[in-house]
């Protein structure tokens, strides 16, 4: 072994050698990439400054052609987590059964599928199965009554064991979870299941019906695993959700995408927010869960860094070094890391840049969603003139865009801050979702 290493390094060493030993090898075939990746970044350098700047950072993947053709149907092993509290008694619940009958129709022979519900206890109404007897499925479902309170750590609890069971690298393996009230005591215990779950590869998604649930609790427990929250706003619009979101599993070409990563000292992240295909703000914590690659719609992130004052002797900033890791449960083969490594210069002093036309666009997208934000944390720290004025802002863009119902919702949210010094629960809720969806492409939002 040590004579043919040393052989090795003096074909290697020689110039002249190594030409003639590479000329013997095959011509290198190239192999597509999985994914078609776009990182852009808002500058190309940082100034030597004693104050904190921004650095924005956009991530769109989108399955390659050559991929996403030879990708497998994949598989579902999904579990409905049912609100069964007396306060869905009515047409939530009786929407909630005759959708969730119409999905065990369209499931596909190799689909799992199973139904928690929960009120003050959970119970497995369906367990984890294939759709072996989908009649008596279907009669369990019309078998649901509500009472009781709302404890959904323990309907979370029950759900992943389900999926647990047959979990599955070659499936998609989620939790979709309806509610239309508030868990108290046990917000903690969700977020420390749904950390097992993300290491599990298992995702959550939430849907809140009508206004008097948490969507604060709701977005973050869905984060912590790549999903996203969903604000129903009236029983009717259960069915249409709730079919989109199988959809959007069923048509999923990478169920998560997660990044790790290292920074510099004196870097941060302060903002993630995920454009498409499933808008959502994201958790701030390494690694940093983008979500899913659908087949049709490509994963789109952009980022927000500041960078605080540094030391002069710096010559460079490592803004991001690290991997996105890819689960794709539609090849049958590993995805490998893709790295990134986004170091800037950093110089005396600094030049006027202007960022690339994408990154652009999606601040422009975010602002108003992000003008919202502002104004709920006015509100919740007792700045009621601030959040108006964020507010009235917001809804003077909206009329430019012709948003004139939601722009409507705004200003009766305006006179509602400052008669009440709060926000009405479905305004609150309407604002929030409603400048959350005008951040997808037409095509999505059709």
């Amino acid at each position: 072994m040590f004579l043919d290493v040393q052989q090795a390094y003096q074909v290697l060493s020689n110039p002249a050698r190594r030409a003639s030993y590479d000329a013997t090898l095959p011509p290198e075939v190239e192999v597509p990439a999985v994914v078609n990746q776009r990182i852009l970044v808002s500058r190309k350098a940082l100034s030597q400054l004693k104050e904190t700047q921004l650095v924005y950072l956009l991530i769109d993947l989108a399955a390659s052609e050559e991929y996403l053709a030879a990708a497998n149907s994949v598989p579902l092993n999904v579990c409905l987590v049912l609100d069964c509290s007396t306060s869905m008694k009515g047409e939530k619940l009786d929407t909630v059964k005759a959708t969730a009958i119409e999905l065990i129709r369209k499931l596909k022979p190799q689909d799992i599928f199973s139904v928690v519900t929960f009120n003050d206890r959970a119970e497995v109404v369906i367990p984890a199965t294939r759709q072996a007897n989908p009649l008596k499925m279907e009669n369990r479902i019309r078998l649901l009554q509500t009472s009781g309170g709302t404890e959904i750590l323990q309907g979370l609890q029950a759900s992943y064991e389900e999926v647990k069971r047959y979990q599955n690298p070659k499936y998609i393996n989620h939790v979709i979870l309806l509610t239309d009230g508030h868990t108290y005591g046990d917000e903690q215990g969700c977020y420390e299941l749904a950390k097992e779950a993300a290491k599990s590869g298992i995702g959550i998604s939430g849907m809140g019906i009508g206004s008097d649930w948490n969507d604060i609790f709701l977005d973050k427990l869905a984060n912590f695993t790549g999903g996203h929250s969903m604000l129903v706003s009236q029983p009717h619009d259960i069915e249409r959700l709730l079919t989109e979101k199988f959809v959007n599993l069923s048509n999923t070409f990478a169920e998560n995408v997660t990044l790790e990563y290292e920074m510099d000292e004196g870097v941060e992240i302060n903002y993630a927010f995920r454009l498409q295909p499933e808008t959502n703000p994201l958790n701030c914590e390494n690694p940093l869960r983008l979500g899913p690659i659908l087949q049709l719609w490509p994963l789109s992130v952009l980022i927000e860094f500041v960078i605080h004052p540094q030391d002069v002797s710096n010559e460079f900033i490592t803004l991001l070094q690290g991997n996105l890791e890819i689960s794709a449960s539609s090849l049958d083969m590993p995805v490998i890391l893709i790295p990134i490594n986004i170091v800037l210069p950093l110089k005396e002093t600094g030049t006027l840049e202007t960022p690339p036309p994408a990154i652009i666009q999606a601040l422009s997208k975010l602002t108003l969603y992000r003008m919202q934000e502002k104004a709920r944390s006015e509100v919740a720290a007792g700045n009621y003139s601030k959040a108006t004025e964020h507010l009235q802002r917001l809804a003077t863009h909206l009329l430019a865009q012709g948003e004139r119902s939601l722009a409507k919702t705004i200003i009766l949210e305006i006179e509602n801050i400052e008669t009440e010094k709060t926000y009405s629960q479905q305004g609150q809720k309407q604002i929030k979702y409603g400048t959350r969806a005008l951040l997808l492409p037409e095509e999505s939002k059709q």
